[in-house]
């Protein structure tokens, strides 16, 4: 149905869902005093850092950082759409969701298209897999027992063939009333401008549908049989494929085995379903790019190791350097990096051909790890024994290592790195800039019990690095505790400072009392997405260290003294003040010229 879904009908979804019931049927969880806890399903741990609050409906994993609330976890451990994950939660609950729009023509237009979209690539991939079987796809099929793939394989795989004509897809889909507009946006059709004529882009290819995690096709990749170049072409960039984000054959490789613990990843797709003959199922391949963030993010979330498959030729170490400097970043402790440099001449498919199954699996679990890559890849073409070589040498390491994560896998690459170099691990630590401390996420025994004075917050004893703010602290309160917004006067004059807090603050006061929300999942959910809803995740990640029979009482003092803050003019204020009226050539009063010396005396 077409529409956008009502953010009421979100916040209530959300307000009657527990995360805790959500997460325990897909993550093993255990009792932790008022949390619960269990090993997390974003990245691979041997101890429990994954922690679920029934009271706060959140979830947020210490080791990598992954958090949110019902919703988002359905959207990150199901692979879904923001609609799909809504559509799942209201199903549980009974509930149907409901449509903003479903009667104006224009979303009714783009929910077609949209639908028009994903059907006409699952049409294309059915056309494909019957042409192979026809025969006009003697051929490839041919092609195919020539490199030694079953049925069985190139049914796993849905491989296909496109027939040499230069319309035969387009007439096809035509005939099923697809438009001619629409082939061309999913990259299925070429728009030749000078001549206005369209044409099938895949042609005398066998084709390999290219899927997501959830068995969709998204576009396809075509391979000729010959000499032809060029030798791979893939879909384009469509409204739905993405070559940076998409992995050929991880969802083939997911199917085969839903407890992955390695993935391999390799050039061509031939090398993924070559490997897969072989019974090596847990192979994927880039699609015409390097590897990007986002698929080493994405395969790390299923797997704890990586292996980067490449040509042992020079081209294929200049590839495994810049994967090298893609992955670094995404070490954080618990997963591993190797890189696999295969015989000159020799690709994936043709050695396991000529090695069998069991030496090639040998070769990857010998694949060099990333330490060992790092420091062979800087000390290449160098002579360690001059000094000036071996200065460069610990800078490209040295800058390599400061782009991990800190972590154990850190502080044991800087003492190899003095092992090597015979330069003090101390030398090398200072010269990396520490990370500077950040006040969102202190950890928890940086705070102490709140004392309320006099209806003002009292000075606690705290580590310089771990504060929060006067206004942070109302923040954290109102996230914890929505409901305390009732207790805050009608003005907002007294949160009225410039400061992000502040703005974030008067933002935070106004929803709360338009919508009446009582739950801080719902007040969350509202600023999901933006730098303002990090920050909240943030401060509702940090306990809060105070009785639930003392918040009311320390957000009266808070607000007591941003009042009195306000309504009281600053030292310097009231200094200039009285020095513009004096300048003017105005008496001042002796009261007035005892406050002024009194000031002045205090700025000392």
């Amino acid at each position: 149905m077409a529409g956008q879904i009502p953010q009421r009908f979100i916040d209530d979804l959300l307000a009657r869902v527990d995360v805790v019931e959500v997460v325990g049927e897909r993550v093993k969880l255990k009792k932790a005093g008022r949390n619960h806890s269990g090993l997390c399903p974003f990245h691979q741990e041997k101890s429990p850092s994954f922690t679920v609050s029934a009271d706060k409906q959140f979830y947020h994993c210490f080791g990598c950082g992954a958090h949110g609330n019902a919703l988002r976890f359905l959207m990150e451990y199901d692979k879904l759409r923001f609609p799909e994950a809504v559509e799942q939660l209201a199903s549980r609950m009974g509930m149907e969701v409901p449509r903003e729009g479903a009667d104006d023509p224009r979303a009714q237009a783009r929910e077609k298209k949209r639908k028009e979209g994903v059907n006409l690539l699952e049409m294309s991939a059915s056309y494909f897999r019957e042409r192979l079987k026809m025969p006009e796809g003697k051929a490839a099929r041919e092609y195919l027992e020539g490199r030694g793939l079953s049925d069985e394989v190139r049914e796993t795989f849905g491989i296909g063939y496109a027939p040499a004509q230069w319309e035969a897809l387009k007439r096809h889909l035509g005939s099923q009333g697809v438009d001619e507009s629409v082939q061309i946006e999913y990259g299925l059709l070429v728009h030749h401008e000078d001549s206005g004529r369209s044409y099938d882009r895949f042609r005398d290819r066998v084709v390999f549908p290219i899927r997501d995690i959830r068995g969709r096709t998204l576009g396809f990749g075509g391979r000729v049989m010959g000499d032809a170049k060029p030798k791979y072409l893939n879909s384009p960039e469509t409204p739905v494929f993405h070559k940076g984000r998409e992995l050929y054959g991880l969802y083939e490789a997911r199917q085969a085995n839903h407890r992955l613990e390695r993935l391999l990843i390799v050039e061509g797709y031939m090398d993924v379903v070559a490997l897969a003959q072989f019974g090596i199922r847990n192979a994927v391949a880039t699609l015409g790019t390097a590897t990007t963030a986002d698929h080493l993010r994405r395969l790390f979330r299923l797997v704890s190791e990586v292996v980067f498959c490449f040509d042992g030729d020079k081209a294929g170490r200049q590839a495994a350097a810049r994967a090298l400097e893609t992955v670094l970043p995404e070490m954080i402790d618990g997963r591993q990096a190797r890189f696999l440099f295969l015989p000159e001449g020799e690709d994936p498919d043709s050695l396991v051909r000529k090695e069998g199954t069991e030496a090639f699996e040998d070769r990857v679990t010998c694949a060099s790890p990333l330490s060992e890559f790092l420091f062979e890849h800087a000390a290449q073409g160098r002579d360690l024994a001059q000094l000036e070589s071996r200065e460069r040498y610990a800078s490209q390491v040295l800058a390599a290592i400061e782009k991990l994560p800190q972590g154990v896998l850190k502080s044991l690459m800087l003492t190899e790195l003095s092992r090597r170099t015979g330069v003090e691990q101390s030398r090398f630590e200072a010269l990396l800039a520490p990370a500077p401390e950040d006040n969102d996420v202190a950890p928890v025994d940086e705070f102490f019990e709140p004392v309320v004075e006099d209806g003002e917050p009292a000075p606690r004893p705290r580590r310089s690095g771990g504060a929060l703010g006067l206004m942070a602290r109302t923040l954290q309160l109102l996230v914890h505790e929505p409901r305390l917004v009732e207790r805050l006067p009608e003005s907002l004059d007294w949160c009225g400072g410039q400061d992000e807090d502040a703005r974030l603050c008067r933002e935070v006061i106004t929803l709360l009392r338009a919508g009446g929300y009582s739950s801080a999942q719902v007040l969350l959910m509202h600023f999901h997405g933006s730098e303002d809803g990090e920050r909240l995740a943030a401060l509702a990640r940090r306990e809060l260290l105070i009785p639930v029979a003392a918040r009311a009482a320390e957000l009266d003092g808070l607000v007591s003294y941003f009042q009195r803050a306000s309504q009281t003019p600053s030292r310097q204020e009231e200094i200039d003040a009285l020095l513009r009226r004096q300048q003017s050539g105005e008496r001042l009063s002796s009261e007035e010229r005892g406050r002024l010396m009194e000031l002045l005396a205090a700025g000392r």
